[in-house]
């Protein structure tokens, strides 16, 4: 079984090496495959790596534990997740974030081992439809996640200038590019209702960065954004709700 190591602490990731070491001598089917300090790298070496199960600390500086296990969930192959940490009070949300296990720390090699032997025991059938039911329960995501030439890309959320829809895929654009993602528009605006303003049935715009609204030579209604030189058009119908959120804005 593949594992990925995920603590920002070199004692703690030396801890669990040790562990697995240990387990494997005494004949389990375990192998570290990478070790990763941060929660941003964690992501992309998953992705990388395809390991079977993460080990995956909670409170990391940066994206925590918990937003690393949201975007392991929408992997093409989600590994398990079992979560260790020094603190008990995150475990209702660890497993509302489909997690195997919740081990405390200093972690005991008997937990570990049980840990894994569910991780395994779990099919990958069973492992996708507890991680399709987590996503509806999971909280508000600070990054989005592309595939770009076989890397995955985190896109942090507070950098997106808009959000537009094309048959199954949402492209992103942000300072570093535009990229695509496998997620819907409906579902963006629903995870993300303050920060985007739907302006047209394929497009949301981040309502911080609209720098004008006017009207073009055909009678339309279009959007300028600070920053960018684009022009994006806003429908009739959705233009009173468009104008509603420009006049609160500060």
């Amino acid at each position: 079984m593949k594992t990925l190591i995920v603590d920002d602490e070199p004692l703690a990731r030396d801890r669990l090496r040790s562990l697995i070491g240990e387990l494997a001598a005494g004949g389990a089917a375990i192998e570290v495959v990478g070790e990763v300090g941060d929660g941003r790298t964690a992501v992309s070496a998953a992705a990388a790596l395809d390991p079977d199960v993460v080990l995956l600390d909670i409170r990391m500086p940066g994206m925590d534990g918990l937003e690393v296990a949201r975007h392991l969930a929408r992997l093409p192959s989600p590994p398990a997740v079992v979560f260790t940490t020094a603190y008990g009070d995150r475990a209702l949300e660890a497993f509302e974030a489909a997690a195997v296990d919740y081990l405390l720390k200093p972690i005991r090699r008997d937990r570990l081992a049980a840990a894994l032997t569910r991780a395994a025991a779990l099919s990958d059938a069973a492992r996708v439809s507890r991680l399709a039911a987590s996503r509806s329960q999971a909280g508000t995501r600070t990054h989005l996640a592309a595939n770009v030439k076989g890397r995955l890309q985190l896109i942090p959320i507070d950098e997106v200038r808009y959000l537009h829809a094309d048959q199954k895929y949402v492209s992103v654009v942000w300072p570093g590019g535009e990229h695509l993602i496998e997620e819907s528009l409906k579902s963006l605006e629903e995870e993300f209702p303050e920060r985007f303003l739907r302006v047209h049935r394929n497009t949301l715009v981040a309502a911080a960065g609209i720098d004008a609204l006017e009207t073009g030579d055909d009678g339309d209604s279009y959007l300028r954004l600070r920053g960018l030189n684009v022009r994006l058009p806003v429908s009739r119908r959705l233009l009173p709700e468009v104008r509603r959120r420009l006049r609160q804005s500060p």
